[in-house]
């Protein structure tokens, strides 16, 4: 029996996946999937693009290996930037003590300081009902014994997003969650606290930058998030002198 010169050829799982790869790619990069937003299961990707599960998961590899995506094991696959930076690079193996996440913390107060100065003069209302819905977020999490990076990341995302200057913003999409130092250290040990009494200290730190933004005050905005960056970095300085004396 012969075939139909005009037969369709079916697509092979590589094309696919490539499809598929294009696809969320434009939707984080337009914004429909933010920084810190979760992506939907294997499953519904499954439903909603008519693949298998094995091009999803070579999807979902190109999207991680491109620094869109990151897979947290047991929790799922949120969205960690856009995959447009590509010469600053802090790669996650450069976070592994508390003198590396101490000089993130250092980069950070430098970046962030002023980033919410800026929010809070130029600060709309669409960037404050973003910033409260992390609160909410953060604060579930601390109620349910959940996960607090993504909501935590989203709020500081949110925080650059709010600058109106595109560069804070492409900055903090590429570092991610990884500059959360407990999405490195068991930061809450190390500040000798459970993990609820230091995820709440962090909320009311957050809470504080938050009213300062949506009063439009930036020194109090730039100085509850310097006090925020910085006794993150003072409880880390002081854990690793107690350390090195110990040995």
């Amino acid at each position: 029996m012969e075939t139909s010169p005009h037969a369709a050829t079916p697509r092979r799982p590589r094309s696919l996946a490539l499809g598929l790869v294009n696809t969320m790619t434009a939707r984080i990069r337009d914004g429909h999937m933010r920084s810190g937003d979760k992506l939907p299961t294997e499953a519904e990707i499954m439903g909603e693009f008519g693949v298998s599960r094995t091009v999803v998961r070579e999807a979902l590899s190109k999207l991680q290996a491109g620094g869109l995506v990151e897979t947290r094991h047991g929790v799922g696959t949120f969205v960690v930037g856009t995959g447009e930076a590509t010469n600053f690079r802090i790669a996650p193996e450069q976070i592994a003590t508390a003198l590396e996440v101490i000089a993130v913390l250092e980069l950070r107060i430098g970046l962030e300081t002023e980033a919410a100065g800026l929010a809070a003069v130029r600060r709309t209302e669409e960037n404050l009902r973003v910033m409260r819905e992390a609160l909410a977020g953060f604060a579930a999490a601390i109620r349910d014994d959940g996960d607090a990076l993504a909501p935590d990341f989203q709020f500081h995302l949110e925080i650059a997003r709010a600058t109106q200057n595109v560069h804070f913003l492409d900055l903090m999409n590429y570092l991610g969650t990884m500059i959360i130092p407990r999405a490195r250290l068991n930061t809450a040990r190390v500040a000798g606290e459970s993990r609820r009494e230091y995820l709440q200290r962090v909320n009311t730190e957050h809470e504080s930058i938050a009213n300062a933004i949506a009063n439009q005050d930036p020194e109090a905005a730039r100085a509850a998030m310097r006090t925020h960056l910085a006794n993150s970095r003072e409880r880390l300085r002081r854990a690793n002198e107690a350390a090195g004396a110990g040995r």
